[in-house]
């Protein structure tokens, strides 16, 4: 252990040397004062890792030498001692962000905690983590071999987020690089088990999760019954690990009353997925059905200008076209503030929807802007990105304002995203599609063990371009790379966030229920 060093502040120090030769025994350095004046000059000379602070002194208080030394350095940990419990002193410390509380008298085994509680902690944490983390390694990779059901796979993905979350703030790295190849293998896996078994998804009696095109008959419906006022929240390109890196700031106004997951079907790509989310079709039926709606990747124009009337369409179908709704989509700040500011007049909505398209920007400008590429370098990052976007975000306010008006609130997402690493060699014609994560068209030619090939788009609900054409879908953190300038495309494209393909981060979908606080 580095030399820690102590300065203790109290009238009485003389009566603690008991205490102060016991931490010394311990290795740490004790520098006494019996007043705040002292205290603070010997704060102004020396570096202290941790300071006890007596609340009850003659001249100086303990609260005023508390606000002193935070104005000078207020990232030393301050612990109170007084002999005091009056709750406004305890208000008051704690408002001023001491690190710990103690009431005299101490034993030093108490002062001994509370030392490592404040300086060892991140230690301690990370060192306990490992350990649980290597004892949870082996467990995982035999559960990976067995699992059998999409069921399965949600429970194995959340089980690899939360270690990866877990892992993320601990000083190991090589922790960190084995989940890593946990979460290959487990991508690997997954790839296969979708080869297998996605076709089979769209038959009627098939056991299968919640689709994309069922979500809202099947999750959403049923809510809107309770007969409450609900914000419905599509945020856009939202995986499984963001969200629960800003569950907390949602917790601090909404209570998660139900939490679960659904499939986004195929291609993990906006026009597909939450167009099928708001048209309760899936992307073949909505071609043949509403034409007028649809565009196919080779189409000009927008692919997603109809989620509105989709909607309304689909909430007819299902029997409830005298609700009251209406939908918004929020592509920047400036609408974001707006509907902030005019949020109050939908109070008496059934349904308010509001797709929110921030996240996915994020991941279209970390492939193009360098500054993006270093904020958002790795997972970590990305999750931190995104949760001080949601901080600052008119969303949040949004949110806010629901839980004020009594509204239940829904959050959802149409697809994930992974980074990816790898390029995988693909050859098509001047109609093929661009997209770095599935391509449709026709004679593609590409490496057979990287991509899930379908050659009748139809089995699995997608219009065909034309006669010939099929769909392919990268595994794992693979990009479909073409051989015209290969290496350009490559090194532009690695290590970007992608979607359309097949991989836990694009397929398995958080779909969460909260009551007002």
């Amino acid at each position: 252990m580095n030399e820690i060093n102590i300065l203790w502040v109290d009238d009485e120090i003389d009566m603690l040397k008991p205490h102060i030769l016991f931490l010394e025994k311990k290795n740490y350095t004790v520098t006494t004062a019996n007043n705040g004046q002292d205290a603070l000059e010997l704060f102004d000379k020396q570096n202290f890792d941790i300071v006890f602070l007596d609340e009850n002194m003659p001249g100086l208080s303990g609260l005023e030498v508390l606000a002193e030394i935070k104005e000078k350095k207020s990232s030393v940990p301050v612990i109170m001692i007084t002999k005091s419990e009056e709750e406004y002193i305890m208000e008051e410390a704690i408002g001023s962000k001491i690190a710990d509380y103690l009431i005299k008298p101490v034993n030093p085994n108490q002062i001994l905690l509370s030392l490592k509680k404040n300086l060892d902690n991140s230690r301690l944490v990370s060192s306990k983590t490992t350990l649980d983390y290597q004892k949870e390694f082996r467990k995982i990779s035999m559960d990976m071999g067995m699992v059998r059901t999409y069921e399965d796979w949600v429970d194995m993905y959340k089980r690899l987020v939360f270690w990866e979350m877990e892992l993320e703030n601990i000083e190991d790295q090589s922790m960190v690089e084995i989940l890593e190849s946990q979460k290959l293998e487990a991508n690997s896996q997954f790839g296969k088990f979708i080869e297998k078994n996605y076709e089979d998804w769209f038959d009627p009696k098939a056991d299968k999760p919640v689709l994309s095109h069922n979500l809202f008959r099947e999750l959403v419906s049923p809510e809107i019954k309770k007969k409450q006022p609900i914000l419905f929240v599509v945020i856009d390109n939202l995986r499984y690990d963001q969200w629960k890196a800003f569950e907390p700031v949602v917790n601090n106004h909404y209570k998660l009353e139900k939490e679960t997951s659904y499939f986004s079907i195929l291609p993990t790509a906006t026009q597909y997925a939450r167009n099928a989310i708001f048209s309760g079709l899936t992307p073949l039926e909505m071609e043949k059905k509403y034409p007028q709606y649809w565009k196919n990747d080779v189409d000009e124009g927008g692919k997603n200008l109809f989620e509105g009337e989709f909607l309304t369409e689909q909430l007819k179908r299902l029997g409830m076209s005298s609700l009251k709704q209406e939908y918004y989509k929020i592509t920047n700040f400036k609408d974001g503030k707006k509907l902030v500011d005019n949020f109050k007049t939908l109070k008496d909505n059934d349904l308010t929807t509001v797709v929110y398209n921030f996240v996915d920007m994020l991941s279209h400008a970390k492939t193009e802007m360098d500054v993006v590429k270093e904020l958002a370098s790795n997972d970590k990052a990305y999750r931190s990105l995104t949760l001080s976007w949601f901080r600052n975000s008119p969303l949040l306010e949004i949110i806010q304002q629901a839980q004020q008006m009594g509204f239940r609130l829904i959050i959802t997402t149409d697809h994930g995203t992974i980074n990816v690493k790898n390029p995988s060699k693909v050859i098509g014609d001047r109609n093929t599609s661009l997209n770095l994560r599935y391509k449709t068209g026709r004679s593609l030619t590409y490496e057979d063990r990287d991509v899930y090939h379908v050659k009748d788009p139809k089995a699995i609900q997608l219009p065909a371009i034309n006669m010939s054409s099929s769909f392919i879908f990268a595994k794992n953190d693979l990009f479909l790379a073409y051989v015209n300038n290969y290496n350009h495309y490559v090194s532009y494209y690695r290590n970007t966030y992608q979607h359309g393909g097949i991989s836990l981060e694009e397929m398995i979908i958080p779909f969460l229920v909260f009551n007002p606080k």
